[in-house]
Formats: C-alpha cells, structure tokens, sequence
C-alpha cells in the first residue's frame, strides 16, 4: 500500500491566523461601538433605545417602560400633534425619525441629554426632555429633521434658515406672532445672523432674541416667495447644485 499522505501544517497555521485576525477584529469593534457609547450617547442611545432602557410605546416611540396611563396617552398626543404640525406645513412628510421621549430627566441625561429641550440626531432621529414634551418643542426639532431629509443633495443650510424655519414650522408663540396678525415678527433682524452651529450656539446663548430674529427673517421670506411653495422651490434649486447664498440672502 502507497503511504498516507502527510498532513500540510500550512492549514492549521492559516486557521490560527485568521482565528486572531477575526479575534481582533472583534476587539476592535467592540471597543469602537463602547466607545461611540461613551464620546456621543445620543447617537448610541437613538441607535439602540433599547440599550438604554427605553421600550417602544408604538412604531417608532420609545419611552421609559414605568410609564402610567396618562404619562402614555401624554406622549402620544404630543407626537400625533407634532406630526400633524409637520405634515401640514409641508404638504406631507418625507422623514420618519425616530422618537426618544424621555419623562425624567435622569432619564434624559442617560441618553446623551443635556440642559436643552429637545435635539435632532443625525437628522433622522429626535429627542426630547421632560422640559420639551410639548406640541411646539417636538415639531421644531421634528422640522429639522423633514428639511434635511429633503435636501438630497447635501447643500449646506445656514443655522439661521434651519432655525427660523423650525420656529416658523412649530408655531412657537415665544418667537413668533400670531398668523392673524399682519407682520409676525417680533424682533426683526438688524445684522446677519449666524451661519454655523458654532455661531448660533454662541450668539444664541448671550442674544435671548436669536430665534425671533431668525424667526422673522424666514417668515418674511416665505411670505414674499410663496410660502410652502417658496420652500418647494428652494429645496429644489439646492438639490440641482445651487448655493443657498444665491437664493437667499441674509
């Protein structure tokens, strides 16, 4: 009988090769999502609500799971009269963020919150606190959210234009008149407003007036452009490659 035929060490040395590349590989990812969890817990937490203790209430809400019955039907109506907010000053909604609603504010700060209100993610999720589970609050980061959807091509949208919107879109009467009066600014803008999310965090936070003024310039603008078709329009000439400066100035 012909000898057996020597077994190659050649393959047990390659499985063990590849049994520590994909090892560290998997190390490697391990840490990289530990670390996304600790720099930025928001985008982890509207990653995964549920690796940070929230449960969905329905398609798309997530709360905390010890809610009572009025704290639920309290979420429930806030969302169904943000979305309709949206919806109807849009024409129609686009976006479907997902929403992380929070009735505490340890359980806020869990998920990445701080001392604001409510806060778009990514632009396809928003979250909101205690302090901003109202009608007016989830509508204006939910408007941030619809914009940048829309705007397909990636053109970049000063902070003021973005803002004012949101403001316009949610109706918040802290910022803005009352549709039955004439001119529904408040406090018309004297100079630029801030073009970059630096800007804007900066002057808004020593101007209380920043939103008014971003506000009125936008509002105004609808008004003289068409309103939603105005908006329609803009939208349009931005995902075509044209600059947001050439169509509307500051």
């Amino acid at each position: 009988m012909p000898p057996a035929p020597k077994r190659s060490r050649a393959l047990p040395r390659a499985r063990k090769i590849w049994t520590r590349a994909l090892a560290a590989l998997a190390v490697l990812l391990v840490a990289a999502i530990v670390g996304v969890a600790v720099a930025y817990p928001s985008v982890a937490a509207t990653t995964c609500p549920g690796c940070y203790g929230l449960t969905e209430l329905r398609p798309g809400v997530y709360t905390e799971h010890d809610l009572s019955p009025q704290q639920r039907s309290q979420v429930s109506q806030t969302v169904d009269a943000a979305t309709k907010r949206v919806d109807t000053f849009y024409g129609g909604r686009k976006s479907s963020p997902s929403l992380l609603i929070c009735t505490t504010e340890e359980c806020y700060q869990h998920i990445g919150g701080h001392q604001e209100r409510g806060i778009a993610v990514l632009d396809r999720s928003v979250m909101l606190s205690p302090r901003g589970l109202d009608t007016v609050i989830a509508s204006h980061e939910m408007s941030h959210v619809e914009l940048h959807t829309r705007v397909t091509s990636g053109a970049e949208i000063p902070q003021w234009f973005d803002e004012g919107l949101a403001v316009v879109v949610s109706e918040d009467p802290r910022y803005l008149a009352p549709r039955t009066t004439g001119d529904r600014c408040l406090v018309p803008p004297t100079a630029p407003l801030p073009v970059s999310l630096d800007e804007w965090l900066s002057t808004a936070s020593k101007e209380p007036n920043t939103y008014a003024k971003a506000a009125c310039q936008v509002d105004r603008w609808l008004r003289t452009n068409g309103d939603r078709q105005g908006l329609e329009s803009l939208i349009q000439h931005l995902n075509a490659g044209k600059p947001f400066d050439s169509l509307v100035p500051n």
